[in-house]
């Protein structure tokens, strides 16, 4: 098994399922544009991305949408709406790709993670992904048992 890496980052949402419904593949980086009440409630962590996804629009604009970010609770009334439509910033040779990812059957931007690089800005992790139909969803399932029976067994016999 593999190390896992050391990170400067601090995550504020995952999106654990995506890897189980989606076949992952050509991954992005993109930046968020949040108001400042946006970035104090990700800061506390209770942000959720599971149902979320984005999109590219007719002007050329990447849009995270269905991403609930709680409201912050010491704003009052200086606070954002938690499911409001959020831009992404890429570079218009990324948004290219993804509109030509995206025009192929099956495809969808699914959100990976959301998290804060070294510099303290808000980050998003996008990858183009296929849904999998359920035997597929049940082979990743069985693969998963193995590999955790398999190192069990290594563990054990030495």
């Amino acid at each position: 098994m593999a190390a896992k890496q050391d990170t400067n980052f601090k995550i504020a949402a995952e999106n654990r399922r995506a890897r189980f419904d989606y076949e992952i593949g050509e991954t992005f980086e993109a930046g968020l544009m949040l108001t400042g009440t946006e970035v104090k409630a990700l800061r506390t962590g209770k942000a959720t991305i599971a149902e979320s996804y984005a999109h590219v629009d007719k002007a050329g604009e990447v849009f995270l949408v269905n991403a609930n970010i709680p409201e912050y609770l010491q704003a009052n009334r200086f606070n954002h709406e938690p499911k409001r439509p959020r831009k992404l910033l890429l570079n218009a040779r990324e948004i290219v790709r993804i509109a030509k990812g995206l025009e192929r059957e099956g495809m969808t931007l699914v959100p990976l993670k959301i998290y804060f690089n070294e510099r303290g800005r808000a980050k998003i992790q996008l990858a183009l992904g296929r849904g999998k139909k359920l035997h597929d969803k049940r082979e990743t399932e069985k693969q998963r048992d193995w590999n955790r029976e398999k190192s069990r067994l290594l563990r054990a016999g030495g």
